[in-house]
């Protein structure tokens, strides 16, 4: 689970733990986020354990599967939940490099890790890979091309692994959730975004963590590619 120090991916981690999954806390700089997360788990009865590392380079996801292995047990599901800066920049003062740094985050980090973890999902035939995406696709907000570009790219990510990994039992998702305020919101107005929500609420990070506790269940056993979004009906994809 990356991302898990914090916010959405802490809720997460803690749901995944709550339905029985031994839980990789990942984190990039907040070792004590992580670790508070690991506490809560273990003091509810489930297992944890923080894991360090830059999710975007390739020889430290390697190592840092092998260790989840070593601590936790085989890697049988990832959610890709991290993320890094998110400026906004209109396209006259866009750079390449602003394209590539959400790239790598969202395109890179996921196949690097999927990658790693995918020779023990195919070794016992099961395996549950989870992208967390973004309802921006949709509401093609201006300033936002780098970030949207990217989210974009997630969905012919999880498309195309779907048909490739449902031979050796592995289903592929997206979770594409609208505004989820979390610690890093706070104080924010969302008057004005849930005055055009049909379901006349924001959303919570238990809304996401509980339809990314269904795709990893064997429940959803027969759900694969499949982009499934979490706003409140804020927008509707095609």
């Amino acid at each position: 689970m990356t991302g898990a120090s914090r916010g959405l991916g802490a809720v997460i981690a803690r749901q995944l733990a709550a339905a029985g999954w031994a839980v990789a806390v990942g984190f990039r700089t907040d070792a004590a986020g992580a670790d508070r997360v690991v506490a809560e788990i273990r003091a509810a009865g489930g297992r944890a354990a923080a894991f360090g590392g830059d999710v975007t380079d390739e020889t430290v996801v390697a190592a840092l599967v092998a260790r989840v292995e070593a601590e936790l047990g085989p890697v049988l599901g990832v959610v890709a939940n991290a993320t890094g800066p998110q400026p906004i920049g209109f396209l006259p003062e866009l750079e390449w490099r602003d394209y590539l740094d959400q790239l790598e985050f969202f395109v890179k980090s996921p196949t690097l890790l999927v990658q790693a973890a995918l020779p023990g999902m195919r070794a016992r035939g099961f395996g549950r890979v989870i992208l967390i995406g973004s309802d921006m696709v949709d509401r093609a907000k201006p300033g936002w091309s780098a970030y949207s570009a990217a989210k974009a790219a997630q969905i012919g990510l999880v498309r195309v692994w779907a048909r490739e990994l449902g031979p050796v039992g592995v289903t592929v998702n997206l979770v594409a959730p609208g505004w989820i305020p979390v610690e890093r919101h706070a104080g924010a107005d969302t008057t004005a975004y849930v005055a055009d929500v049909p379901l006349g609420r924001i959303g919570t990070p238990g809304d996401v963590a509980g339809l990314v506790g269904y795709l990893c269940s064997d429940a959803a056993g027969y759900v694969t590619g499949q982009r499934i979004s979490v706003n409140g009906a804020h927008t509707i994809a095609p």
